[in-house]
């Protein structure tokens, strides 16, 4: 049995890219806030569907694109696709739980689950750029 050989060399290698300071500009600040104010709504209507209310939001949460924005570089791009992930889940969740409660079935289980994916998410998103 022949075994492969590789011959790689990894010594210049590294897992992320180089940390830069720069801040995004403007433009985008404002998508991601209003991506993640829009997540929050999305969360809010699952809050309804599972009997719970609206997801609590401290600074921690709301101050959440500032800290991205004034960190920058591949921690603001992390947060930026975290959200845009989120956004992709809740979607069509939402949208499943809201057609399930327009014919009358209780989504009260399917909705408190989505509700916990979505406090888990947010926690590990709002870990990527946490106070200081």
């Amino acid at each position: 049995m022949n075994a492969l050989r590789h011959e790689f060399d990894l010594s210049n290698a590294t897992i992320l890219p180089p940390r830069d300071r720069r801040a995004p500009n403007s433009r985008d600040q404002a998508n991601l806030a209003a991506q993640w104010n829009a997540v929050h709504e999305a969360a809010a209507a699952i809050g309804v569907l599972a009997q719970l209310g609206r997801p609590e939001e401290n600074e921690a949460v709301t101050g959440l694109p500032a800290r991205a924005a004034a960190n920058g570089g591949y921690e603001y791009e992390m947060v930026l696709r975290g959200v845009d992930d989120l956004a992709a889940v809740m979607q069509p969740g939402l949208r499943a739980l809201l057609s399930l409660s327009a014919s009358g079935q209780d989504t009260t289980s399917a909705a408190l689950t989505l509700w916990r994916e979505f406090h888990a998410s947010r926690d590990a998103i709002i870990a990527l750029a946490p106070e200081n």
